[in-house]
């Protein structure tokens, strides 16, 4: 039997092809090897971020009988308001990374008028507790957000009054009459 060169080329190729395959089958290293390379050619997933982050130490901060102002400063704007409810705050939180396990957070405030009348929802974990499951690789140290005394006292207090009231400006008397606004009566 005479082989011709296509045929030599596609006998070739098959040889190779099979010797490759029984080394792979053989190779405990297989689905390891795969698995990295597959790792290396995963598409970049970006981060999801919606709503806002509302921590233990916001919620601690909410009095009942706040106003919904106050209650809007410590927590910021709501993610959810609603015209039908309009009695309801919800605030929700959702976090989805690369390799950190997806977040999810809902708090809602009612209110009774303008004043703050409960509040429920998930246990919030604290500004650190947030910063450790965000970054579980990396150790972050979290500020502490508070002044000591001494930072305090180089500041004035603008609460105090003065002892006597400075007059920087004279304001002149009002005249007695005004003149026409237009000229000629």
């Amino acid at each position: 039997m005479f082989l011709t060169g296509s045929s030599f080329i596609r006998l070739g190729c098959r040889l190779v092809l099979a010797a490759v395959a029984a080394s792979l089958l053989g190779c405990s290293t297989f689905d390891d090897a795969t698995q990295k390379m597959a790792n290396a050619l995963t598409l970049y997933k970006p981060e999801v971020i919606q709503g806002n982050f509302v921590s233990r130490e916001q919620v601690q901060a909410l009095q009942p009988g706040m106003t919904r102002l106050q209650v809007r400063e410590i927590l910021g704007t709501p993610l959810v308001t609603s015209l039908f409810h309009a009695d309801r705050w919800d605030y929700v939180f959702t976090l989805k990374r690369q390799g950190v396990e997806p977040q999810q957070y809902h708090l809602t405030t009612w209110f009774s008028g303008d004043a703050l009348s409960r509040i429920e929802g998930d246990e919030m974990p604290s500004e650190t507790e947030f910063v450790e499951r965000i970054s579980p690789k990396h150790k972050v140290k979290v500020p502490e957000l508070e002044a000591t005394d001494a930072q305090l006292a180089r500041f004035p207090d603008s609460n105090k009054q003065p002892a006597e009231p400075v007059l920087t400006d004279v304001v002149p008397a009002a005249p007695g009459a005004y003149p026409p606004l237009e000229g000629g009566s």
